[in-house]
């Protein structure tokens, strides 16, 4: 192999690292984000590998971590039905029509619902849901970066469209609500991550 098809092969080898990453971060938050943690979540995002503690992410994913050993499953599933769920409504709202306008099932989910169609993606019957949930964006991300016939240039838009509008706010508010502990470590991790993601996004050439 050439020097100069070593250095390609070696490139494509980290740009698919960094998505295999990538897809696994918003799928955790997908999981976190649709129902509480069970024992096994809490388990693993306790022992969570921060890796280089000079990683933008580090102290976030060690907060993380902490939080998850200070919380247990039966604390963590009042925290998020106080969270989201509560007698009318939660402390945060976790939809994107809500942060855009104010309101539930308004244009950005109609949008939204247009691009999935797009891309041949439909919601399963049994989700009750609508499309704009927090929850099911992260999927929505973690699917379309793995997604071999996307492209680079589709997650993006995806990104742009959906997610930076109203996620990163969304995870302020998350750790700002007054229920929020363990929580408040995953919406501190979910700011950070995003905003790492929104630079990732904005300058790697593909």
């Amino acid at each position: 192999m050439s020097e100069e098809r070593a250095a390609v092969s070696a490139a494509q080898g980290a740009a698919d690292a960094d998505n295999e990453l990538r897809a696994s971060t918003y799928r955790l938050f997908a999981t976190l984000l649709a129902a509480p943690p069970n024992q096994e979540l809490l388990a693993m995002l306790k022992d969570v590998d921060v890796g280089d503690d000079d990683a933008p992410l580090a102290p976030a994913w060690r907060m993380l971590a902490l939080a998850a050993q200070r919380t247990s499953v039966a604390a963590a599933d009042d925290e998020y039905h106080a969270l989201f769920v509560g007698i009318t409504r939660g402390e945060v709202m976790p939809y994107g029509s809500w942060y855009l306008t104010g309101f539930l099932m308004e244009r950005p989910l109609a949008e939204l619902r247009q691009d999935l169609q797009e891309l041949g993606y439909t919601r399963h019957t049994d989700v009750k849901e609508p499309e704009d949930h927090a929850a099911a964006l992260c999927e929505t991300m973690s699917l379309l970066i793995l997604d071999n016939d996307v492209g680079f240039g589709r997650h993006k838009k995806f990104f742009d469209d959906h997610i930076e509008p109203w996620m990163i706010r969304f995870f302020q508010d998350l750790q700002a609500a007054e229920t929020a502990e363990f929580y408040g470590a995953v919406g501190l991790l979910g700011e950070k991550f995003l905003q790492v993601d929104k630079q990732y996004l904005g300058m790697t050439p593909h």
